[in-house]
This record gives C-alpha cells, sequence and structure tokens, in this order.
C-alpha cells in the first residue's frame, strides 16, 4: 500500500479502491493459474465486483470443485512469489496482433477507437500477460487473503445467444480477518435464504412449469395478503383510492405509452383475434385510462390511484433468483395525478407514508438515492430538466440525506430510491417515487385550471415496498423467518401434554381463532418436547402448553419461539396480550 498507510485509516473510497485493485490483480492471479493448468483455456474478462471478483473462460469442459482447489494451490505460489504488476501502453493494431487467436479479445479490441491506446498487464515476470484497462497491487504478494468460491456458466457479453463460457467466481481482502468475517456472513446468509427458509416454512415453492413465478402456499399467501391489507390500511389514511384495471391491452397503448419502445424487450405479448395485445408490465398506462375516463378539473386533484393487479415481466432466466427477480408479480404501486404547484408536497406526502410503513417493518434507516437521465430516455430535454431540478430542489430543502446516480433513472422520468440495509449489512432498493411529464404528453391529459384554461397534471410513480414477491424475499432473509406477530402465518400454538388435555386445547383454540388470532392446536402423538421444537422451527411467536394443572388453574403456560418462558395465563390474558401486541405492530 502506498507510503505504508494501513487500511484502516483510508477513507471509505480510498478502502474501496484498495479492494478494487487488489480483486483485479488477484483475477490475473486466477487467470495464470487456469492458462496453467487448462493450457486450451482462453481469458475473456476478469472484474472486480462488489466483495470480490470473478473470471470468465472459453473452456471445453466446465470447472470441477477439485479444479478449484488445484487452481487455488496454484495461485498460492505465484502470490508468495511476489512478482511485480507491470503495466505496459500499445497501440490498438498492435495488440490486436498479440491476441489474434484469442476471439473474445479480439471483439473487445474491435470495440475501442483505431486512435487509442490499450494496456496488457504481467506478472510472473513477463511470463504470463493479459490484456486490461489497468488498475493493480504493486506486487502479487500484496494480495492478503484470497478464496475461490464457486463456478457457473455464463453467457460471453450476458447475451444468450453468445457462446457460453465458464465463470469462476473469488473473493480477496485485504487481511485473513477481513475475509473470515466476510466468510461468516456469507454462511449466515445461507442460513437466512429465502429459497430454503420459503421451503422450510411452507410458504412458497418455485417449480419450471412456471419459471420464476412463485407458488404461493397458504402461510406463504397469509403474509403477501397481511402486507397488502396493511398497504391498504395506510391509502385510507393517506387519501388513495384502490382501483383494478386488465391484465392485457392491444399494443397499440404499449405504443402510446412508451413501452413498446423503451421496454419491449421485458414485456410478454399474445394475439387474440389476429392483433398483438401485451401484458402489462407496469400499471402506468392503464392509470392513464382511468384518468382519461373522465374530464378533470383543479378540484379533483391530486387524484390518487391504488392498484395491486399482477404484473408480468420477462425477465431473463440468467438474472431471476427466488422471490427477488421474479416474472409474475404484485407491487404497493400507486400514481399520483396532480398540478405541478402540487409536487412537492404529494412527494413529501408519500416519504411520510413510507417511512410509517417500513417502522412498521423495523426498517427505520434506508438511504435515498436521487437516480437521473438514463441513454433510453423518452420526452424532451427540458421535461427531464424540469423534472430533475424539481426532485433536486425537494431533497435539498428536505432532511434527508442523499446520493446522485447518473444514468439510472426511469425511462419516463427522473426518480428517487429507497435503499433498506438487511441484518447481514446488504442494501435492498425497494421503495421509489418517480416524476413524470411524458405520460401526460403522450395521452394528452387535461385538468380544467382553475382560470379556465386547459392544463396538463404531472404524473408521480410510487411505491413504498415495490414488488411484493421481492419485499418478501428481502425480509424474510432479514428476519431469518421469525415473522413479528402482526405478520407471522401462524401466531401460536396451542399444545397439550397428553391425549387427555386435547379437548381443553381445542376450546382454547377455537376461543382464540374467534377473537383473531391465527392459532393451530398440536394434538399430535408427539412428545410434549417435540411439539415446542417443530413450534420453535417452525417460528411461530408463541406455544401454549396445557396439561393438567393448567386445567385445574384455568391458566397456560406460554413460551416465545425464543425459548424464554412467560408468566402463566388465562386464556383471556393471552388473547388481550396478543391482541395488543397486533394493533401496535410490535
Amino acid at each position: 500500500m502506498a507510503n505504508r498507510v494501513k487500511f484502516k485509516d483510508l477513507s471509505p473510497e480510498d478502502q474501496q479502491d484498495h479492494r478494487d485493485r487488489m480483486r483485479h490483480s488477484t483475477a490475473h492471479v486466477l487467470a495464470e493459474a487456469v492458462t496453467k493448468l487448462f493450457p486450451e483455456a482462453q481469458l475473456t474478462i476478469g472484474p472486480p465486483i462488489e466483495d470480490g471478483f470473478y473470471y470468465d473462460f472459453a473452456v471445453p469442459e466446465p470447472f470441477t470443485p477439485d479444479d478449484l482447489k488445484k487452481i487455488e494451490l496454484e495461485m498460492r505460489g505465484s502470490i508468495r512469489a511476489n512478482t511485480e504488476f507491470v503495466e505496459r501502453e500499445t497501440s490498438r493494431d498492435e495488440a490486436l496482433e498479440i491476441v489474434k487467436d484469442n476471439l473474445y479479445k479480439v471483439e473487445i479490441l474491435e470495440g475501442i477507437p483505431a486512435d487509442e491506446r490499450v494496456t496488457f498487464c504481467s506478472h510472473s515476470d513477463g511470463a504470463f500477460e493479459d490484456l486490461c484497462r489497468g488498475g493493480h497491487m504493486e506486487r502479487t504478494g500484496d494480495i492478503k487473503a484470497y478464496k475461490l468460491m464457486s463456478t457457473a456458466g455464463a453467457y460471453w457479453r450476458g447475451d444468450e445467444k453468445n457462446a457460453m463460457l465458464q465463470r469462476i467466481y473469488g473473493t480477496a481482502w485485504e487481511s485473513r480477518d477481513a475475509q473470515k468475517e466476510y466468510l461468516k456472513r456469507i454462511e449466515e446468509a445461507e442460513k437466512r435464504d429465502h429459497r430454503k427458509l420459503g421451503r422450510q416454512l411452507d410458504l412458497f415453492f418455485f417449480d419450471p412449469i412456471a419459471p420464476a413465478s412463485p407458488f404461493f402456499l397458504p402461510k406463504g399467501t397469509v403474509l403477501m395478503n397481511t402486507l397488502i391489507d396493511y398497504v391498504k390500511e395506510l391509502y385510507v389514511k393517506y387519501g388513495y383510492d384502490e382501483v383494478m384495471t386488465p391484465q392485457i391491452f392491444n399494443t397499440d397503448l404499449w405504443k402510446k405509452s412508451g413501452h413498446l419502445e423503451a421496454y419491449a424487450e421485458n414485456m410478454f405479448f399474445v394475439n387474440v383475434d389476429e392483433r398483438e395485445f401485451g401484458v402489462k408490465p407496469m400499471n402506468c398506462p392503464a392509470h392513464a385510462m382511468l384518468y382519461q375516463a373522465n374530464s378533470r378539473s383543479y378540484r379533483e386533484l391530486p387524484m390518487r390511484y391504488a392498484d395491486f393487479g399482477r404484473l408480468h415481466r420477462n425477465e431473463r432466466s440468467g438474472v431471476t433468483a427466488g422471490l427477488t427477480r421474479v416474472r409474475s408479480m404484485v407491487q404497493d404501486d400507486a400514481h399520483i395525478f396532480c398540478t405541478f404547484d402540487q409536487i412537492g408536497e404529494e412527494i413529501n406526502w408519500f416519504l411520510e407514508m413510507l417511512k410509517e410503513a417500513y417502522h412498521a417493518i423495523g426498517f427505520d434507516e434506508y438511504r435515498i438515492e436521487l437516480s437521473l437521465r438514463p441513454d433510453k430516455a423518452i420526452g424532451s430535454s427540458e421535461m427531464w430538466d424540469q423534472a430533475e431540478a424539481i426532485l433536486t430542489e425537494l431533497l435539498e430543502s428536505s432532511d434527508y440525506d442523499y446520493t446522485v446516480e447518473a444514468g439510472e433513472g426511469a425511462f419516463y422520468g427522473p426518480k428517487i430510491d429507497i435503499f433498506i440495509p438487511d441484518a447481514l449489512g446488504r442494501s435492498w432498493q425497494c421503495g421509489t417515487v418517480q416524476l413524470d411529464f411524458s405520460l401526460p404528453e403522450r395521452f394528452d391529459l387535461e385538468y380544467a385550471a382553475e382560470d379556465g384554461t386547459r392544463q396538463r397534471p404531472v404524473v408521480i410513480h410510487r411505491a413504498m415496498y415495490g414488488t411484493l414477491e421481492r419485499f418478501l424475499g428481502v425480509l424474510i432473509e432479514h428476519l431469518a423467518g421469525a415473522f413479528p406477530l402482526w405478520m407471522a402465518p401462524v401466531q401460536a400454538v396451542v399444545v397439550p401434554i397428553a391425549d387427555r388435555h386435547n379437548d381443553f386445547c381445542h376450546e382454547v383454540g377455537a376461543k382464540l381463532k374467534a377473537a383473531g388470532i391465527r392459532v393451530e392446536v398440536d394434538d399430535s402423538n408427539d412428545r410434549m418436547n417435540n411439539k415446542i421444537r417443530q413450534a420453535q422451527l417452525q417460528k411461530v411467536p408463541y406455544m401454549l402448553v396445557a396439561g393438567d394443572r393448567e386445567i385445574e388453574s384455568g391458566t397456560l403456560a406460554v413460551r416465545t419461539r425464543t425459548g424464554e418462558n412467560l408468566d402463566p395465563m388465562s386464556v383471556d390474558e393471552a388473547v388481550e396480550k396478543f391482541l395488543k401486541q397486533i394493533a401496535d405492530k410490535s
């Protein structure tokens, strides 16, 4: 490290730069080891990524776990040799001559202007050299801790029309302690994997018959409906009207909205009566149709339309991942039609609602990102300049800390994205509020202003939790499946100690159910301790145990899923406790 400054004393930006250079350097060492052990391998690209790096190779056969062990061992020798990383510049034409036998490197170079110089980097005293953009450690010995994690198939340049390559993922850190901490987080993440817990807790499953589209079991459906019901409560409080709109529309609508131009590759299309229809990936054009159905006056604005209609997006199979990236989804989606002067108040009002919604789930800390004009933007530059200025001014005048991301806006307008951190420190984008001047223009939306003129409304797209399937996946991993009482699919299990206690326990269950509590009675032949253990594995918040003593005293022994024993309670006391906890969403 330059001037031997300790890693912990570097600024966050310099720490990230150090890790990126180290991980890129480790990718070079990996590439060298692979070419030594597998001379037929062709090199492609090997960038640093979050928490690690990868390198894609063109090889005749996939790598095996034993191959990874051999490659790691080979890398160790190169790192111990502590040779210097040496970068050299050359012309593009000279570089093409050097890599002429590697079609992948040739394709990379052909995408570079002819007059631009390119960089090669070597180590191992020049025995290995690779085309790259630069950015390395001084020596191979500066790589302090590394590990190869896994292999996977990957299409060249992420396009399924291209050749399938073999990708090796690895991680590298500034110290062994930092790497151990990271590997612990990975181990914990595997335990919390929502796909595993979804099966274990009987929440949902996936099947190839409907790729990337979850089947929700009864308990998972309770979770989804509980989320939706809570959002509906907020809609009543914050003045939203719920609507329902069709699933498919003639492509004329998608042409008008701009989706056919900017989003067609992510849509599903069907033919009906020799006409082409698009399955809706978003609700916004349908809500424009609702607005357009009647003449509108300034007195009606703002109009807030909320829609829980199912959406479908043609996500690539390579990017779908459990609930966090699906093709069939529901969003807590709404569109606000308002006047220009109402924009600031409406966005602040939404951010207040979002704050309340996140607090109910336990996410009191989140970060905000302002996303600006992307390459595939529709609408005039003037519209974009105006929309970006409004959101910037709104955030500047508020107490919110935020960062700016160029090129990450929606194709129809800039947006404010809300990111929540989970229990493992990972960040997830869930909420969003997006300003849109283009949709009213495209649909010729108007309202009668107070002075009698016809004016354009502004459209605000917004969601709090976003895609509910995705949010549920994040929540499962954040809570490790242990939902708060108000959300838990089963809120209590009544446990009879012996068969003679079954009737009493069923009476208790009936009283709890009549009070609106989701309850089960475990009258199986298992022993009491095993019944309690099973309830804990299912993450049930409370176990209510009854035997001779409890029946005689008219109480229940109460145990929590964490193993805590509470004071005995009567059925009425248990109902009162549970209902208060549910109402408080504590």
